[in-house]
């Protein structure tokens, strides 16, 4: 059934982006009670939190501090964070009713389904009177004497106040688009270069080939890269690795950079194969490093960087060559899997040209930006939706 057509419509707020950002600031400024409008151009809203978490949505995260975000400006995110914490969060999905757990390392998830996150912001936005066009694709969007004007494909709307919570360019198949950037552009501001992040590494040429047939071996490592370290599991796919510790990782990777991966960051691996030796000289070193690795990687080891040998015949020279290996086994990217399996966007518009405080762009009064299309971006495990919530209420208590 087609909906009719709405040819003029004023409110206080208009916010672009039915996601984790654009929902919760619509419905914060609701309940304050503003006339907003959430313009989404997708079927429904909340679908990147519909599957976020496999299904189970990884809401906020216990430990969230700035020192789990990455931007050209550390310092930007310090005041939103500080006004609006995870425990606040926890509060809102405590009132709501809904069950939830900590897996690990402060991250919380939903017991049942995303879907109680969605139906709690949606619901949140119906007490504060807010509506909600979905389907609704932005053709134009305009500045003048009485505000914003924005015309879309069910009419034009105006508003004093207009938030952009259009998200990052991240997994395009959820409707993931360009739009917010083009149009801080449209206002005047400096967008930084965006690149894929907390995403799978691809490799290609011998570096595949070394490593073809370990698709679905995973083992637990430290991944280090331009001064950041990751401990958690990395996992060999079909087309590279991936896994949360090289999903964090890929967040400080450029092209052409190594990734340095502990493959035994509890054990002192020199010490650990001086006793192998004594134990079983006539045994060979991919059997002992069986025990510690999964089998097929241990020999692929073998076969490609360690060579075959018996321990026995390993001075402690070449055990010493070998430890060091172990402990920082370079791994050689030729890419990542890019947008289309990244869980963020790096980069977009740049801070230093938006309030700290309020979202506010300092170009263009009334104009506001929340979330990932803004220059900063969380560790994985809840960080990048609790900047969703914080940068949103900042908005929110702002407008």
């Amino acid at each position: 059934m087609s909906r009719t057509l709405q040819t003029e419509g004023h409110f206080d707020a208009i916010v672009l982006g039915g996601g984790a950002a654009g929902l919760f600031c619509a419905a914060l400024a609701g309940q304050r009670g503003l006339r907003v409008l959430v313009v989404e151009h997708a079927n429904k809203v909340g679908k990147k939190i519909l599957m976020s978490g496999g299904g189970r949505c990884n809401f906020t995260n216990l430990g969230a501090t700035p020192a789990q975000y990455l931007s050209a400006n550390p310092h930007f995110c310090k005041s939103a964070l500080a006004r609006y914490t995870p425990a606040d969060f926890v509060e809102l999905v405590e009132r709501h009713r809904i069950a939830y757990h900590e897996k690990e390392l402060g991250q919380l998830f939903c017991d049942d389904s995303s879907k109680q996150i969605v139906r709690m912001l949606v619901d949140e936005c119906a007490q504060g009177g807010v509506r909600i066009e979905t389907n609704c694709r932005v053709e134009r969007v305009a500045h003048g004497d009485a505000g914003f004007r924005v015309d879309t494909a069910l009419g034009t709307f105006r508003a004093p106040a207009l938030v952009v919570a259009t998200g990052g360019l991240s997994i395009p198949s959820m409707g993931a688009s360009g739009f917010g950037y083009e149009l801080a552009r449209q206002f005047g501001h400096n967008v930084l270069p965006t690149r894929a992040g907390l995403v799978p590494f691809t490799l290609s040429g011998k570096h595949q080939e070394r490593l073809d047939g370990l698709a679905g071996v995973a083992l637990p490592v430290e991944a280090r890269c331009n001064g950041a370290s990751f401990r958690n599991a990395m996992l060999f796919t079909h087309r590279g690795v991936s896994g949360p510790a090289m999903l964090q990782i890929s967040s400080y990777w450029h092209p052409g950079d190594v990734v340095h991966v502990d493959l035994l960051p509890d054990v002192d691996a020199f010490a650990w194969l001086r006793a192998q030796r004594t134990a079983r000289g006539a045994g060979e070193l991919r059997s002992a490093l069986a025990e510690r690795l999964p089998k097929r990687f241990a020999q692929a080891l073998c076969e490609h960087w360690l060579g075959e040998h018996r321990l026995g015949d390993l001075g402690d020279g070449a055990l010493r060559e070998v430890a060091n290996l172990l402990h920082d086994w370079p791994l050689v990217a030729s890419g990542t899997e890019g947008y289309c399996t990244a869980e963020v966007t790096l980069g977009g518009v740049d801070t230093d040209e938006v309030s700290s405080s309020t979202m506010q762009s300092k170009r263009m009064p009334g104009l506001y930006f929340v979330g990932e299309v803004v220059d900063v971006t969380g560790w994985l495990g809840g960080y990048n939706f609790q900047w969703a919530w914080a940068s949103a209420h900042a908005c929110a208590t702002a407008l």
